[in-house]
């Protein structure tokens, strides 16, 4: 345990990358949301999505901290293992506290009513319908997802080059033409579209978190190949 947290402590060393960064990201696309919400002449409520950009950073942190951190752990002997697990781990704290900064966001956008302006980036309703955790739940996957897919990729490309990098993105994308093509053909749409409304939020998340767990086994199956 004490290896590991001093990998949550190298990772943490450049506290831009997991703190500043994602708050300054977060405040800009703020104060952008509430100054286009004030433009718009209209007085029912308005949702925007500026709220995810610092969470779609959590995919540029996972490659650093890959491609960048992990070569520098090697030379300081620490072990792959130790470094894989602390890392995640930092992964994890990291997404928990953008999940705490949003239910703050949420409950100061309900105390003020959208700023003044009926203007919202944080609570939307479809997120919030299971209540504070369950929010909390859909910000905290998100990043998480976002950090483990960029990491993931990066392991890929440091284990066996950009070739290989390309062929799974190719091979995944395939997957999802097909899939579609199979629900255009069967006519299933509806029952899709049935089924992610019925799970929710909470209950895509809850998958989300499966499927970071199915990316976590791959990036560490790859992790023991990777070249510093």
């Amino acid at each position: 345990m004490r290896r590991t947290l001093n990998v949550i402590r190298l990772q943490l060393i450049n506290r831009q990358t997991f703190i500043w960064v994602p708050l300054i990201i977060l405040g800009s696309a703020v104060v952008l949301s509430v100054l286009i919400y004030a433009m718009i002449p209209v007085d029912t409520p308005k949702y925007g999505g500026g709220g995810q950009a610092p969470l779609w950073y959590f995919f540029a942190i996972g490659i650093s901290a890959m491609t960048l951190t992990f070569p520098f752990s090697q030379a300081m002997s620490i072990t792959r293992r130790d470094f894989f697990f602390g890392t995640l781990l930092t992964a994890i704290l990291g997404s928990a506290f953008m999940g705490v900064l949003f239910l703050i966001g949420g409950a100061i956008e309900m105390l003020t009513n959208g700023y003044g302006v009926n203007g919202y980036v944080f609570y939307l309703p479809w997120l919030w319908e299971a209540g504070p955790l369950g929010a909390f739940i859909v910000y905290f996957t998100l990043a998480l997802f976002l950090f483990v897919v960029g990491f993931t990729g990066a392991t890929i490309y440091k284990s066996w080059g950009p070739t290989v990098l390309t062929i799974v993105g190719v091979g995944l994308a395939l997957i999802l033409v097909g899939l579609a093509f199979l629900a255009t053909r069967l006519d299933l749409w509806a029952q899709v579209w049935t089924g992610i409304l019925d799970a929710g939020a909470l209950g895509l998340a809850l998958w989300g978190l499966v499927a970071t767990a199915v990316l976590v086994g791959v990036s560490f199956l790859a992790f023991r190949r990777a070249i510093p």
